[in-house]
Formats: C-alpha cells, structure tokens, sequence
C-alpha cells in the first residue's frame, strides 16, 4: 500500500515567455509515465505511492521543464505521509 500523496503544482516560466499549458501537459505525462495512480485537479494533480518514488517523479518533471526551455520552474508540494498506508479515496471517500 501506498505510504504517501503528493500534490504538485508546476509553475514554469519558459525562456520565450510563451505559454505554460504546454509544459504542464508534459509534466502530467512524466506522472503519467511514472505509472503511479495520480488525480488532476485544476490548481494540481495529486499523487499516490511511496514517498521516495513520488519525489523522483518531481525530479523528472523539474529536468523536463528544462529540456523543454524553461528558464527555471518553481515546484509547489504538499505531502502526507502516512507509513501505515494511504489512498486518494481514504481522504476522499466521504464526498463520493
């Protein structure tokens, strides 16, 4: 069972000063890629597995930024790690 969800807002500002959608849509697919259960939301997408693999996923979104041109990228993260398990629909369930 997952230990952990990670919320990520990705925010990168590309050398033209050009729009951001496209890069956004690339660090979704990273997640996407990661194979890990994730939910997009429309301020952030939301993750669910192990901690530590959760952060080499933002690793590999932040590089991607940069392989894309963006000047720099700013990662806004929420974490609740629970070692004892943890589910997106544990914290959602009741508004199902």
């Amino acid at each position: 069972m997952a230990n952990a969800l990670v919320s990520i807002q990705i925010i990168p500002k590309p050398s033209d000063g050009g729009d951001v959608i496209p890069f956004v849509d690339e660090a979704i697919r990273v997640i996407d890629e990661s194979g890990v259960k994730y939910e997009v939301h429309p301020l952030e997408t939301t993750m669910e597995g192990e901690l530590s693999h959760l952060f080499s996923i933002i690793e590999k979104m932040n590089e991607r930024m940069m392989e894309m041109g963006s000047k720099n990228v700013i990662s806004q993260i929420k974490v609740l790690y629970q070692p004892t398990g943890i589910t997106l629909e544990t914290l959602t369930e009741k508004y199902r």
